[in-house]
């Protein structure tokens, strides 16, 4: 019966009678030697490649669900959002909250800033003399300038020499609010200033001629001065929210009213515009539908890898510590300060786990809770501490720390460790067979020398026997 066993090739070569390959049998006897010790490392090895796969495949999983939740929930499909009929006035965002209603928007003025311009420099005389220049900030009224006193005054030094490019480089530097830049007219180069929106920002420009070095002070400016140097008033926005009439220093307005941002772009006085949010129910039933489709294929891959028989995770701590959040996942608290009667758990959105541990979406709670309570489920869908994506967030959190050992990236460090342990085993293994096999090369060179001795005498003795016989004969 022919076999390909190393036991049976070394039986084999033994019983070829004289004529032995040492070499081969040297092989084949350290081969043997380490041949169950090589197998089981290399079962050891493919197993842990098949658990680091599994681990690193469930832990990508988990976490790049969250990841697409969070996209999803930021892009605002998932919640109300607010609509204005007249976007020539003001583009609408949503705010730090949900909002709800419908409002009316009346712009009668925008907010601007302050602009001013120096008297007109002729390009070869941009000379501008030394001293000090001083902003001093306020509301003008009545041609005056009224001091913000929550604004000091701001003190710029100008050196000797300076050109009217070294005092705009200067005002920039101070970083007082106003902002410098040089700018050639019709009627000669021009040092522009520039404030901040609103008209608490306006002001005025003092300046104290160093002396022997005069010209500073034709930069000087006050309400009371040259009317044609501003070329336009620091003002702030005006409008009207359901009637109300309201100012802001900036056209940008956070948080108006709860869920409603503003950015006025426009006037649209005596024409007031409607400002209303839209209906998230339907995304938010896509939304929940694609949920519970991701948890589900989640919960097949973690499935197929804990199984008892056949998983390579089967008995893996990261795993385990998956299962059992996502079992808790549908009746955990999500919305901790929700309102009596608002939504505050995934299931209240519908979702719903069956006995085997997959999800299905109970369209009618779902409806039931949009119908009910539109405003609370809006809130659910925001990046913020709590809803729909910090849960998940946390969940992928917690079941891929690396600082938590029973965690799924807990799991992939210690395979892996564990991987390296088994490469360097192997290379020990091989190294180790390699010395048995020459050890067993020498040893066995010298039994083939004496038996090679032993034959020859053998031979000798044999011909003389036979050539005894041949004598008598």
């Amino acid at each position: 019966m022919t076999t390909t066993s190393v036991t049976s090739t070394i039986v084999s070569t033994l019983g070829g009678g004289s004529g032995i390959d040492m070499t081969a049998l040297a092989t084949g006897l350290a081969t043997a030697q380490f041949a169950a010790r090589i197998d089981r490392n290399t079962t050891q090895k493919d197993t842990v490649e098949r658990q680091i796969s599994a681990a690193a495949d469930l832990k990508n999983q988990i976490l790049t669900l969250a990841s697409s939740v969070g996209d999803r929930v930021r892009s605002g499909d998932v919640s109300t959002q607010p609509i204005i009929a007249n976007g020539a006035v003001a583009t609408v965002s949503r705010g730090a909250a949900s909002g709800s209603g419908t409002y009316s928007l009346e712009v009668i003025g925008l907010a601007a800033s302050q602009t001013l311009s120096s008297p007109a420099y002729q390009p070869g005389n941009l000379s501008t003399g030394s001293g000090t220049l001083t902003l001093r900030f306020g509301t003008i009224s009545g041609g005056q300038l009224v001091p913000d006193t929550t604004h000091p005054a701001v003190d710029i030094a100008i050196p000797s020499g300076s050109q009217l490019a070294d005092v705009a480089a200067a005002i920039n530097a101070a970083n007082a609010g106003v902002s410098a830049y040089i700018a050639t007219g019709t009627d000669g180069v021009h040092l522009m200033l520039k404030g901040q929106d609103g008209a608490p920002n306006a002001f005025s420009l003092e300046a104290t001629e160093a002396a022997g070095d005069p010209g500073l002070a034709s930069l000087a400016w006050d309400p009371t001065g040259d009317p044609l140097r501003l070329k336009s008033a620091a003002a702030s926005a005006i409008y009207k929210l359901d009637g109300l009439e309201m100012t802001s220093a900036s056209n940008t307005i956070s948080d108006i009213v709860p869920g409603l941002s503003l950015k006025l772009t426009g006037t649209n006085e005596n024409a007031p515009t409607k400002i209303s949010f839209s209906d998230p129910s339907s995304a938010a039933t896509t939304f929940m539908q694609d949920l519970t489709s991701a948890l589900n294929e989640l919960v097949s891959s973690l499935s197929k890898a804990i199984d008892p028989k056949t998983g390579d995770l089967a008995r893996d701590s990261g795993a385990r510590a998956l299962r059992r959040s996502l079992t808790q996942l549908a009746g955990s608290i999500v919305m901790p300060s929700a309102a009596t009667g608002a939504p505050s758990t995934l299931a209240d959105l519908g979702l719903a786990t069956n006995r085997d541990g997959t999800f299905r979406l109970d369209t009618t709670r779902l409806a039931a809770t949009l119908k009910s309570s539109p405003s609370g489920v809006a809130a659910m869908f925001t990046t913020g501490l709590y809803g729909v994506y910090a849960t998940l967030d946390k969940l992928s959190r917690s079941v891929t720390a690396a600082s938590d050992p029973g965690s799924l990236t807990g799991s992939v460090t210690r395979y892996t460790a564990l991987q390296a342990k088994l490469g360097s085993e192997a290379t020990k293994l091989a190294d180790d067979q390699e010395k048995l096999r020459a050890q067993l090369v020498t040893r066995f060179a010298g039994v083939d020398s004496r038996v090679g001795a032993s034959k020859s005498t053998l031979s000798f003795l044999q011909n003389q026997i036979a050539a005894w016989n041949a004598t008598k004969n």
